[in-house]
């Protein structure tokens, strides 16, 4: 099951946004919140809120416990952009662009583990042994 949280119109450009979110995916839930707390960037603010979200919505919806959770994706992608004008010398002016962008976190459940590596190994070395 996919639990997924926007967070639209944040004021940071997509490119630092972006940096932040490739740092915590792929992390448990656990773990990538205690890294957003310790990372110095207005990003990590936003994305640990964006964050934190997607949780209460897979308690509170869909029944999950956020220990078996786990970020399949965090993206932040391009919003809109407010167009102004900084006043430059001899009456010229300069124009300033503040983007936007949407913060998008995906969780999932982790997958569960089979062992089944164990016997394919035990087998290609008895086969390795029986040529010798």
């Amino acid at each position: 099951m996919e639990v997924k949280s926007v967070t639209k119109f944040a004021r940071i450009s997509d490119l630092k946004a972006r940096e932040v979110a490739r740092a915590v995916q792929g992390m448990p839930v656990s773990q990538a919140l205690s890294v957003l707390n310790f990372t110095p960037k207005k990003a990590a603010l936003l994305i640990g809120k964006t964050l934190r979200s997607a949780i209460a919505n897979a308690e509170n919806n869909h029944e999950l416990d956020a220990d078996d959770l786990y970020i399949k994706s965090a993206t932040a992608t391009k919003g809109p952009v407010l167009k102004r004008i900084m006043p430059r010398a001899r009456g010229s002016a300069a124009g300033i662009k503040k983007r936007m962008s949407h913060l998008t976190i995906v969780l999932a459940q982790k997958p569960e583990e089979k062992e089944e590596a164990k016997p394919k190994r035990a087998a290609k070395t008895k086969k390795a042994a029986e040529q010798a």
